[in-house]
């Protein structure tokens, strides 16, 4: 209930001081699983997504996030799934939570870069959006972030004002071609270069085929970790989880 409040709430709030513009989100289905993999160039990406949705999008956090009284009330409102990063491959919690939603099917947000990327550049995508696509036939949309960075730059809390943003999703794609593959690094690796393909042609950034440096420390789960300096990174890498994947708070 909390997060359909704070939706309602904040969708006019955010239209008004920002030139909010969405395009193709006719492609996201109305119903059943869907993955949304999007770029990742400012913490208000985690904002802007889910307002722009008419359906709930969950993402996974550090547990942190929800022990910190200035912090938890909008991590709850919003969605996010608490994930304890001690004991155990935090990487396979996320990994199970995301099933879990999709199972159910919900929407599930991640960022298959791993991190917010540091230069506004795309980054090579780490695999957990692919293996999660395989492991529960959910069709995937990339999202495009676009002005993000600029309105809300990396470390700074306050935004900047009346900037235009630009929200685009890609037509909904199926992997079903690969559902006995689901262990396949080389068909993991190809789904995770398509959605990266697409996300280039929607944002138009420009792609650096290599994983990008993380900043700060680690700040929430659900991507591949591949020697990215994640905690605990190889017992992330069974999973083709890791890094900060689906949700990072500003400036941290």
């Amino acid at each position: 209930m909390t997060y359909w409040v704070l939706k309602a709430i904040l969708t006019p709030i955010l239209r008004f001081f920002f030139r909010v513009r969405v395009e193709g989100i006719e492609h996201v289905p109305k119903s059943g699983p869907v993955i949304l993999a999007s770029n990742h160039v400012s913490f208000s990406d985690s904002i802007f997504l889910p307002l722009v949705v008419r359906r709930r999008v969950t993402f996974v956090a550090k547990a942190e996030y929800f022990e910190d009284p200035k912090t938890a009330w909008i991590f709850r409102a919003l969605g996010q799934i608490p994930i304890k990063r001690e004991g155990g491959s935090a990487s396979e919690r996320a990994l199970a939570a995301a099933r879990e939603v999709l199972e159910a099917g919900g929407v599930f947000g991640i960022y298959p870069e791993g991190t917010r990327s540091p230069d506004g550049r795309l980054y090579k995508g780490h695999t957990g959006v692919a293996r999660l696509a395989l492991q529960t036939g959910a069709p995937v949309c990339a999202v495009a972030m676009i002005g993000t960075r600029e309105a809300q730059p990396i470390g700074k809390v306050m935004p900047r004002l009346f900037m235009p943003i630009g929200i685009r999703f890609s037509p909904a794609m199926s992997f079903e071609r690969f559902a006995d593959r689901v262990d396949d690094p080389m068909v993991l690796r190809q789904i995770t270069d398509e959605t990266m393909f697409e996300l280039r042609g929607l944002s138009a950034q420009e792609y650096v085929n290599s994983y990008a440096k993380r900043h700060g420390a680690v700040e929430a789960v659900a991507a591949e970790p591949a020697r990215v300096g994640v905690a605990s990174a190889e017992a992330q890498a069974a999973s083709g989880l890791g890094g900060e994947a689906v949700l990072a708070p500003a400036g941290r």
